[in-house]
């Protein structure tokens, strides 16, 4: 008897090395870490879509991210309480200055968003200037119905307002009448006031409100990588020091980013791949 339970919980055993052999077949799985992201609440659909299709190709190595707004996550990123900064614009010289790296993941397309029972569906980026700028202030001025423009934005951290002045060359001089301190509150404002107009990511447009075409295009993927839809920005996840300098778990989500899963992650949240 005791021969055989010998030879029963040998069994068991061969049969469980191998089961573990199995399941660690990834070559990945040797690669693990917590990495902690810090910034764009652009970037949370991104962040959320990599953090749930990474476990299959890594999977002992979860992100923890916050999205505090861009300025905030490479001010985290510099400070070492973060390994990624966040942000949905270019880094600015002072950061680059500081030891922040550039890594341009994705482009992102800047939609318009007006609520849905506005008459009008298309603006130029003149107009669009014009309209932020307080030239122009009623939607009868543009065709629509008699109706004041309300105009929303984004708080002075964001890299979405950052560049969306930029790109329209209107930095400094927007007349808001309310600044938003996140992405899904602007679209949610924009839907509650039948005038307002407000800039979001274009993968946070919903059925709540509408995107408006910019020079007579539409904002989409195929638009904003063949460049004529301009209203676009980069998403750049930053690191200090160049990625081959990080450590194997920060350099494994920029390796996934840049793989086949991970593009159609991008492609998935409505962003356009750069690699």
């Amino acid at each position: 008897m005791k021969k055989l339970v010998s030879l029963f919980l040998a069994f068991v055993m061969a049969v469980g090395l191998v089961g573990c052999g199995s399941s660690s077949d990834n070559g990945n799985s040797s690669v693990g870490g917590v990495v902690k992201l810090d910034g764009s609440t652009s970037m949370e659909k991104l962040v959320g879509a990599l953090s749930e299709a990474m476990p299959e190709a890594y999977p002992n190595i979860s992100l923890e991210a916050q999205f505090t707004g861009s300025s905030s996550g490479i001010k985290a990123l510099i400070a070492g309480t973060a390994d990624i900064g966040d942000a949905s614009r270019n880094l600015k010289d002072d950061e680059i200055a500081s030891g922040a790296v550039e890594n341009i993941v994705a482009i992102d397309g800047i939609a318009v968003a007006v609520n849905p029972n506005l008459r009008v569906g298309d603006i130029t980026s003149e107009q669009l200037a014009q309209i932020y700028t307080g030239e122009i202030t009623n939607w009868s001025q543009l065709g629509g119905q008699n109706e004041a423009i309300v105009v929303i934005g984004r708080d002075s951290a964001s890299g979405t307002r950052g560049a969306f002045e930029e790109i329209l060359d209107i930095e400094g001089a927007c007349k808001y009448a309310q600044e938003i301190e996140s992405t899904g509150a602007v679209v949610a404002k924009v839907a509650s006031i039948e005038g307002a107009i407000g800039y979001v990511s274009l993968d946070m447009i919903d059925d709540t409100v509408k995107a408006m075409s910019l020079n007579g295009v539409a904002p989409s993927n195929e638009t904003i990588a063949d460049g004529s839809y301009t209203l676009a920005r980069p998403f750049v996840m930053a690191t200090m020091g160049e990625i081959s300098q990080q450590s194997e778990a920060v350099k494994a989500v920029f390796d996934f980013i840049a793989s086949e899963d991970g593009q159609k992650v991008l492609e998935a949240v409505g962003l356009v791949g750069v690699n």
